[in-house]
């Protein structure tokens, strides 16, 4: 809650399990009990650039036992004689005031656990894992589409060789019946096939007009 306006922390709600806290360059200038109450396991607390003058407005963090690291930057109470001696004095539990310990030694780099940095890499690779993952799926979609497209060609060259070969073979069947027809009648009399010829055209045979006649 960064730079919001914030008058006060009175409308916190109970976070029991918040670790790092930034209120910095709000309007804060005391209440810091809401703080004890409603966030117990604070490890981490960013107070600067609020309003803060006096050492006591600080006494009511005594009561989170577990407030590692305060931040007072750009406060009045900074300005006053000996405040660093007088903060670590008041919060024993301390062990860095504004990035440095009680022998002026600079902290270390922050606590990846209190910053939420190790939660945002396992997020930012499980989003990596889950594109690698889509990806992936992508290629064996495409690869499924252009299988399905080869099978459907092979089927459509299938269809169109076995529809060529049905053709000749009907056509040979054919061919071959009227090559039956044929030799049936080469092995009919002379005057028996001269008939069928005549019925074929639609003419009809001369005896047989004159058995008519003679009838």
């Amino acid at each position: 809650m960064i730079n919001i306006n914030l008058l006060s922390v009175s409308n916190l709600p109970k976070l029991n399990k918040l670790r790092k806290l930034e209120l910095s360059d709000n309007r804060i200038s005391g209440g810091l009990e809401v703080l004890a109450e409603r966030t117990p396991n604070l490890t981490h607390l960013n107070l600067s650039g609020n309003k803060i003058k006096d050492i006591n407005t600080l006494e009511p963090l005594k009561k989170l036992p577990n407030l590692r690291s305060l931040d007072l930057f750009n406060c009045e109470v900074t300005m006053l004689i000996n405040y660093r001696e007088s903060v670590f004095t008041l919060l024993p539990q301390l062990t860095y005031l504004d990035g440095f310990d009680a022998d002026d030694q600079e902290a270390p780099d922050s606590d990846p656990e209190a910053d939420g940095d190790g939660l945002e890499d396992d997020y930012e690779n499980g989003e990596e894992g889950e594109e690698e993952e889509d990806d992936d799926e992508e290629g064996d979609l495409d690869e499924e589409v252009i299988d399905d497209e080869e099978d459907e060609d092979d089927d459509l060259e299938g269809e169109e060789e076995e529809d060529g070969v049905d053709d000749e073979e009907e056509d040979e069947e054919e061919d071959g019946e009227d090559d039956e027809e044929d030799e049936a009648d080469d092995d009919l009399p002379r005057g028996e096939k001269r008939k069928r010829n005549l019925e074929d055209e639609g003419e009809e045979d001369p005896e047989d007009e004159e058995d008519d006649e003679d009838d």
